[in-house]
């Protein structure tokens, strides 16, 4: 057999025992992943934070971990703790909930809503430069209708100011992606949060439309069908 066959079976095999090898890894980690379920995030502290400490934006970073290894009570949105004492200290990379918060604060503990309001985290369409809390937006949602095209797009709510907001997991987004999502808190009605809660679960798409600085105008509602009527 001459060098240079010699060399190219050698060659060959190479790549053969190589693309068994990726196979394998890549079989190992399917497992792996199917075995721990899906990753969901959780607050955690970016550096030792001392009890007794107010905490701030930059003291909380967020991590994906596996669901069945997060914390119970462990925060998902790092602006629900901002401003809030810690009842003990954390040290860098722990989890930050409700069970961290100090408890004379007790009191401001629930979300910043009235008597007769509630505050509806949905996941929506929506850019997350402009959907920030302070900021007020507009609720479209978009019903199924029969086999794969959408029945009709609702302005189902109007001039909701948004508590809290950052973007969404890319895990939250559909196959077929219509653009950036955010997970967004709103400060609704309970009427409305039962509503916006049916959407989330039911409804084809929710989409979230800022709003002018100082703009409440209400339109009123409004149904745009399958003919754009």
């Amino acid at each position: 057999m001459s060098r240079r066959r010699r060399a190219a079976l050698l060659i060959g095999l190479a790549l053969v025992l190589g693309g068994l090898a990726a196979s394998d890894v890549a079989g190992r980690e399917a497992a792996l992943r199917a075995q721990l379920g899906p990753l969901v995030e959780v607050v955690v502290a970016r550096a030792d934070l001392p009890a007794g400490r107010r905490v701030r934006a930059e003291d909380l970073a967020v991590r994906r971990v596996p669901a069945r290894y997060a914390p119970v009570g462990a925060a998902a949105l790092p602006e629900r703790l901002l401003g809030r004492p810690l009842a003990a200290a954390v040290p860098t990379g722990g989890y930050l909930g409700t069970a961290q918060i100090a408890v004379a604060d007790a009191g401001a503990a629930g979300p910043p809503v009235r008597a007769g309001e509630r505050a509806a985290e949905i996941v929506a369409l929506g850019a997350p430069e402009l959907v920030v809390a302070g900021a007020r937006v507009d609720v479209l949602v978009t019903r199924d209708g029969d086999g794969a095209a959408p029945a009709g797009t609702e302005l189902a709510l109007e001039d909701v100011e948004v508590l809290a907001a950052r973007r969404a997991p890319a895990a939250t987004a559909a196959a077929t992606d219509a653009g950036p999502r955010v997970a967004a808190t709103l400060r609704v009605s309970v009427r409305d949060a039962v509503y916006l809660a049916a959407a989330q679960a039911f409804a084809r798409e929710i989409r979230l439309l800022p709003r002018a600085a100082g703009d409440r105008r209400r339109t009123g509602g409004m149904v745009v069908g399958e003919q754009l009527r």
